[in-house]
């Protein structure tokens, strides 16, 4: 059975599918994120351990060294965490968080300087890197409706560098149709509408997978088998070397955005996983991914276990 999708008592079944969607606490996602998640985090954060000029030597450390015992603690998954709100700062900003943070209170400097957080708030990153994406978004929108804009920007560009056999994979993993679409208008459609269902799930997959790829070297792990991945491996491949056109687009020249830009479709992808654990399982008998609420398979009619 899917993995990915199946398992009944993981960890991040305690928070719905609602609540997962609108956190902004990356904690929640760090504790039950799995090992092989975070190892991409730290090389997104540690520079594949070679360390950073804005990076403790110390948390460096801990960071490698978890990665390699493949032991990450609640400490280790909290400083992941904290790294990335670090990160998401600009370094004077947080010069000024950190020392306004260490002002006693009650004293003079503490009644005149406007206080400030330690680090900024993660939907305040997720927002500026839609920003310097250039990624539209309403005045109000869900933190995991920005990450999912940040992840249609991203395809949207990649399509429009596919050739035509490519964008038809893509345009069926996506469940777009059968009718091929050309690079423009695809691009259009993929960042234009919200895809919903297990169909984000695969997009975050595709985009998580293909930065991975083009910034690490390699791609994510997947303990998966089945039907998630006989729709997903075909569509991998083309947006591994597309995506460079994001590289263009996000201009990473800023230390911090090549933290936080491939950090964030990170998360993207660790928070929509989340979600289709909660959401999803697999069908006994064809592996497709249905419903956790489905009597019967959509796919071959079996019926389900409650």
């Amino acid at each position: 059975m899917n993995a990915i999708i199946a398992q009944d008592n993981d960890a991040g079944l305690a928070l719905d599918a609602h609540a997962l969607r609108a956190t902004p606490d990356l904690n929640v996602l760090m504790d039950s994120a799995d090992p092989s998640d975070l190892d991409i985090m730290v090389d997104y954060i540690t520079d594949r351990g070679q360390g950073r000029l804005t990076l403790d030597s110390t948390v460096c450390s801990i960071l490698v060294k978890a990665k390699e015992g493949q032991h990450y603690g609640p400490t280790e998954r909290a400083l992941i965490a904290h790294e990335v709100l670090e990160f998401g700062g600009n370094t004077l900003g947080n010069a000024y968080r950190k020392a306004r943070a260490a002002i006693p209170a009650g004293g003079l400097l503490d009644s005149i300087l406007p206080n400030a957080a330690a680090t900024v708030e993660y939907d305040e990153i997720v927002r500026d890197v839609a920003s310097h994406l250039d990624v539209k978004l309403p005045g109000y929108t869900a933190v995991a409706d920005v990450e999912e804009a940040i992840l249609r920007r991203i395809l949207g560009r990649a399509v429009e560098k596919m050739t035509d056999d490519e964008r038809a994979e893509v345009e069926k993993v996506l469940g777009f149709g059968s009718k091929p679409m050309g690079p423009a208008a695809l691009a259009a459609v993929i960042q234009g509408a919200r895809l919903g269902g297990f169909a984000t799930y695969k997009l975050a997959t595709m985009v998580a997978h293909a930065v991975s790829k083009a910034l690490l070297g390699r791609g994510l792990t997947f303990a998966t088998t089945g039907a998630l991945m006989k729709g997903l491996s075909v569509a991998l491949g083309p947006i591994g070397w597309a995506v460079t056109a994001l590289w263009t687009l996000a201009d990473l020249s800023s230390p911090a955005y090549r933290v936080t830009v491939p950090a964030v479709v990170q998360i993207a992808y660790m928070r929509s996983k989340l979600i289709a654990q909660h959401t999803y399982r697999s069908c006994k008998s064809c592996d497709a991914a249905i419903e956790r609420t489905d009597k019967f398979c959509s796919e071959c009619g079996t019926a389900q276990e409650a």
